[in-house]
């Protein structure tokens, strides 16, 4: 059965390389994965006091999060941490307390970065955090795309044949951890 999974990208930039990554991994994903971008730029910013009558962009995406299977997050690098508008799409789906929508469902954390060092500190801040709302991220194989800048041609569609090859590794290795943890739908 074909897994949903809900693709985070935390860069809201038109032009974005994580966008263009997100829609690079999608197109050498097996077809056992049917990958979907949520966008997260129109959520309100999460705020407590708004859990008992929520904004209707927050209760649409908590409930795409919970209609998925597994998340796959595709994140730039801001100041060696993840983007403000990822933290809170974050913040949104893992409230009010007790209804953490990211809860136990297999994920997997690419960065993506113009620097040489492709987004390490984010990468691994996320998992951090990810940790925290138990969703537990694939570790092996990693995936940190540098020099982003050099990867794509003027049509957004990537043109590094060796970038390729690992972003399609990398998505084999994920729908093999999704179909190990996922559980059948009844």
């Amino acid at each position: 059965m074909e897994k949903k999974i809900s693709v985070i990208v935390g860069s809201l930039r038109r032009e974005s390389y994580n966008r263009r990554m997100a829609n690079a991994l999608a197109g050498v994903a097996p077809k056992s994965l049917q990958l979907n971008i949520l966008e997260i730029g129109n959520l309100p910013l999460y705020n407590q006091d708004l859990d008992d009558h929520p904004p209707t962009q927050w209760s649409e995406f908590r409930k795409k999060l919970y209609d998925g299977d597994g998340f796959l997050f595709v994140t730039p690098e801001y100041n060696r941490s993840i983007p403000g508008v990822l933290k809170n799409a974050i913040d949104v789906g893992s409230r009010p307390y007790g209804r953490n929508a990211w809860e136990g469902k297999p994920g997997a954390v690419v960065s993506v970065s113009p620097g040489a060092i492709g987004g390490f500190g984010a990468n691994h801040h996320l998992r951090q955090t990810l940790v925290f709302l138990n969703v537990p991220c694939m570790q092996q194989p990693e995936a940190y795309i540098g020099n982003a800048s050099n990867l794509f041609g003027s049509n957004g569609e990537l043109q590094n044949d060796s970038t390729r090859k690992l972003i399609t590794a990398y998505m084999s290795a994920f729908a093999n951890w999704v179909e190990t943890l996922t559980k059948p739908r009844l």
